[in-house]
This record gives structure tokens, sequence and C-alpha cells, in this order.
């Protein structure tokens, strides 16, 4: 019974070390890459989540802007 309890003991110093280390990692992370971190993040919190990089909106005269005013005097017509 005694090499069953230091054997769990064993393996949460390893857990605890291991755990530490993952955490030291990711702070030297954090520090380390922070100016390009922070642009990251503040590009995402500018970003529309609902924007579909695959469109292609900037070019004038595309399929979907034209269907869209389409719509709109449709609509109108039908108020």
């Amino acid at each position: 019974m005694g090499s069953s309890s230091s054997a769990k003991v064993n393996s949460l110093k390893s857990a605890i070390v291991v755990f530490g280390a993952l955490a030291f990692g990711w702070l030297t992370i954090e520090i380390a890459c922070k100016p390009f971190l922070e642009k990251a993040r503040e590009a995402m919190d500018k970003s529309d989540p609902t924007h579909d990089p695959d469109d292609n909106d900037d070019v004038v005269g595309t399929t979907s802007k034209s269907s869209f005013s389409d719509e709109v005097t449709t609509a109108t017509k039908l108020q």
C-alpha cells in the first residue's frame, strides 16, 4: 500500500509541474508577442462577424449589389 500512495503523490507532483510549465510558457508567449497580440485583438474587436470575406463587395457593379437594388425597388413598388 505504501507504494501505491507514493505513486499517487508522484503523479500529482508531475501534474503540478506540467501545469506550471504550461502556464509559464503561455505567459512567456503573451509577454514576448504582446504588440502583435494587441493588434490582432483590436482587429478582431473591430471586425464584422456577419461579413463574408469571400464576397466581392468591393467590386462596383457586382450581381449582389444589383440584386439588392432590384429587391429595394420591388419592395417599394409593393408598398
